[in-house]
């Protein structure tokens, strides 16, 4: 098949940008001919030729960007896709208007965050056009097919995957992030990715401040700060606390393999949180909160620990159970990477979304 993928994202620092090139990569090494359509981006062009996937540049500037509309109807016209994805709001609005009279063997469009369809983006789910919606878990379809008023029948579950073989934590030095960043190896380090309000880094440090005075060898890092700015918030807020803050980082699997145990205390926004299923195919035992579709991957105390949004209690009692009890922390991180393997790999989301590619060209046919 011929297959674009569109986002306009293009910075590895997003996990929506991370699952589309995930996505775009595994097309090609199953055969099929895929561009990436995003905005000019050195690195993610680089990325594309080394993975032998095309690479369009447009500017993608806004929802009516009309320059970018007529140069993707040229690509579409030139290339004839089968398959056109599109995984945030502008590509899909953009996509939309440009095979107006040129419509695709298959238009999918992906929804990764938990918020609710309204008034002004419900239409671009709604129309016929669009064959398929694909989520990234139970919960987000539940919030779109009620918010926008869909057949359940047009959005599919396809789960976001890990790249399990990437990250296995035999493949890791389990102190090399440790030595670069001077965090010495008596230290239980805890981390978390995202400092964003709604991710609850917040809430986290409230924690830790709890269980500090009982912990003197707890060390929290903040991992994902854009800039100067964010790592002195996070350093203020944390005041004399054992804490962190560090800059987003490219090599995920090699922080993992040296942390002890991986947070992620969200409240909004969410669909699966990919740092956490990531962490668990490390063996790594996680605490999630019960934001998004998390607890379809934590879905039992066999594999983590899921905590209700914004309790802090609940979050502190969790921090002191798996660091009071290393037996029970070592099973379930044993049985979470089994458990992200089995149901969550990069391997079984392509397959997914081939299969279902196929599935609408062949009965437009």
């Amino acid at each position: 098949m011929k297959v674009f993928q569109i986002l306009e994202f293009n910075q590895f620092n997003t996990g929506s940008v991370h699952q589309m090139f995930q996505a775009a990569s595994g097309l090609r090494e199953r055969g099929h001919e895929v561009t990436v359509i995003s905005r000019p981006d050195p690195i993610l062009a680089a990325k594309c030729r080394e993975h032998g996937v095309e690479f369009a540049g447009l500017p993608l500037r806004h929802q009516f960007d009309i320059r970018s509309m007529l140069a993707l109807r040229r690509l579409v016209r030139a290339k004839r896709p089968d398959v056109i994805h599109v995984h945030k709001g502008i590509a899909h609005a953009l996509a939309l208007a440009a095979t107006a009279r040129d419509p695709v063997g298959a238009f999918v469009v992906n929804r990764g965050v938990s918020f609710p369809l309204d008034v002004w983006n419900r239409g671009k789910y709604r129309t016929k056009r669009v064959d398929r919606v694909v989520t990234v878990c139970q919960q987000i379809k539940d919030v779109i097919v009620s918010s926008g008023r869909l057949p359940a029948g047009k959005v599919e579950v396809v789960y976001a995957g890990t790249d399990v073989a990437l990250f296995d934590p035999d493949r890791w030095d389990a102190r090399a992030f440790r030595r670069e960043k001077n965090i010495a190896d008596d230290r239980f380090l805890i981390a978390q990715v995202g400092v964003r309000d709604w991710k609850g880094w917040k809430e986290l440090i409230d924690s830790v401040s709890d269980i500090a005075p009982s912990y003197p060898n707890v060390h929290l890092a903040l991992i994902g700060c854009r800039n100067d700015e964010e790592k002195n918030e996070v350093l203020a807020y944390a005041g004399n606390l054992p804490v962190s803050a560090f800059e987003y980082r490219t090599d995920m699997p090699n922080v993992f393999a040296s942390c002890d145990l991986v947070v992620d205390a969200s409240w909004a926004g969410t669909g699966i949180t990919g740092t956490i299923r990531e962490a668990m195919s490390m063996r790594k035992p996680v605490i999630a909160s019960d934001a998004g579709g998390n607890r379809e991957l934590v879905s039992s105390g066999d594999v983590g620990w899921l905590i209700p949004m914004k309790d802090r209690a609940a979050l502190t009692n969790a921090l002191r159970e798996v660091m009071d009890d290393p037996a029970r922390r070592e099973m379930v991180a044993r049985r979470a990477r089994e458990h992200v393997v089995n149901g969550f790999s990069k391997e079984l989301r392509i397959t997914r979304l081939e299969s279902l590619y196929r599935m609408i060209v062949e009965s437009k046919r």
